[in-house]
């Protein structure tokens, strides 16, 4: 098992964005052990963070975005894959824009300037992970299968639509391989392509100082190719860069076919739900924790306990929700400005059909729902006269947390924060397991029917 590492000082590179074509300052700084990595925007009010975990991923349309509520951060895979390149697990990365410099379009600029600053090991520990069963995704063309080895090793196949410059690759990922066989692969485009973006005003720090031009069969770039088969080089730096975005280096043998930041993104999801399970089934089913050994006491969460305050049949005397949009099983907790609902989540919700197949989460709109259908129950009961209706007005402040899955009991909480004749204001969350997975402040209005 390896040990966690950081840098010795900070590292420091400026240049240009990709997308803006302005100026920005990047510096590294050391983390503790058990940070990870994080983006810290410095330009903006509070410096907020966002964790490169894939929980954050919100764009991934020819790169990479990080987000966290109204905060982002373009562009992450170079700088991502330079620190994962070279085993740095706990960095803080500050930026004073939304995306870090371009540099030359690879990873070789932060790989210098990483090595400058000196890499320290750690002492704790870092637990990689090793799937117990092959990883599979197919989407269009793109198939990534990822089956259990004893190191990290890539093999790729890389080409355009049309087929063009197909090329492949494989090769263990080491420090030091990394370093020499793909940190210098620089991205690159089809004219086609990059003319639609530069007219739709995007790429404005884009040149061939940067980026590797195919246009028909001529390659235009400022520079010979670093590598005879760059352009499959690339794929693959990018893709250690997205798998950081799972939080713990992995051993296996991945297998890419036209691979790309979506289904990059995608498949660490498919990664991080096996990797969860052992977890899941160890707080649902683990024993209570040994007492009186003088260790320290571990938590196990539970499954709040199911005294039912109102039934589904309540529920739906006051709801006019009915299958598949009834969003709330029963009521476990009700005050008057408090109510927990609990919605138990089965492999038989129809949306699981299409969201994903292979790959089934709850779409985070359908847990805003719960959100609210748990607040309009909340005033409804305790509404004055005749029967009520709550008409869903305004959500604020949404955020996503974590994936949830068939099998999970998702528990709604929510409190009432304001109320000004027919309308409310409350403050949701949905949990499962005790961890909030999604939470939200929304506002609606109470009608008579």
């Amino acid at each position: 098992m390896l040990n966690q590492q950081t840098l010795e000082k900070p590292a420091h590179f400026s240049g240009v964005g990709l997308h803006s074509g302005n100026r920005v300052n990047m510096t590294i700084l050391p983390a503790p052990a058990n940070t990870g990595v994080r983006f810290r925007r410095v330009d903006l009010e509070g410096k907020p963070e966002i964790e490169a975990r894939v929980e954050n991923v919100s764009e991934t349309n020819r790169s990479t975005t990080l987000s966290r509520g109204n905060v982002k951060v373009q562009t992450v895979e170079h700088v991502l894959a330079a620190l994962a390149g070279l085993q740095v697990h706990n960095a803080i990365v500050e930026l004073d824009a939304n995306e870090p410099p371009i540099a030359d379009g690879s990873s070789r600029e932060f790989c210098k300037i990483l090595q400058t600053a000196g890499i320290m090991t750690q002492p704790e520990k870092c637990e990689a992970f090793k799937p117990v069963e092959p990883v599979e995704l197919k989407v269009g063309e793109t198939l990534m299968t990822l089956f259990p080895a004893d190191d990290l090793k890539i093999t790729c196949t890389s080409a355009d639509k049309r087929g063009r410059f197909t090329q492949f690759f494989s090769t263990e990922i080491t420090p030091e391989i990394w370093e020499k066989e793909l940190s210098h692969a620089r991205t690159f485009g089809f004219y086609e392509e990059i003319e639609h973006l530069i007219k739709n005003n995007l790429i404005k720090g884009g040149s061939l100082e940067n980026a590797v031009v195919i246009r028909d069969d001529a390659v235009l770039t400022t520079e010979p190719l670093r590598y005879p088969d760059e352009f499959v080089r690339h794929k693959m730096l990018d893709i250690v860069g997205d798998l950081s975005l799972l939080g713990r280096p992995i051993q296996g043998h991945l297998i890419a076919v036209k691979p790309s930041h979506a289904a990059n993104c995608e498949f660490v999801r498919l990664i991080a739900a096996q990797m969860n399970k052992p977890l899941r089934a160890a707080q649902a089913f683990g024993p209570p924790p040994a007492e009186g050994n003088g260790e320290a006491k571990k938590t196990i969460t539970q499954i709040p306990p199911r005294n039912v305050t109102m039934t589904t049949e309540e529920i739906m005397q006051l709801l006019p929700h009915r299958y598949p949009m009834l969003m709330v099983d029963c009521i476990t907790s009700l005050e008057e400005t408090r109510i927990q609902a609990i919605k138990n989540v089965t492999i038989n919700e129809p949306y699981f059909q299409g969201h994903f197949p292979g790959h089934p989460i709850m779409p985070g709109v359908l847990q805003l729902e719960a959100i609210a259908q748990a607040a309009g129950l909340l005033m409804m009961k305790f509404a004055e006269t005749g029967r009520q209706l709550a008409y869903f007005m305004a959500a604020e402040d949404v955020k996503w947390r974590k994936p949830v899955m068939p099998g999970d009991v998702l528990v709604i909480e929510v409190e009432l924060m304001k109320t000004r004749g027919k309308i409310c204001k409350a403050n949701g969350v949905c949990k499962v397991d005790g961890e909030i997975v999604s939470e939200a402040e929304v506002t609606f209005m109470l009608r008579s029917e």
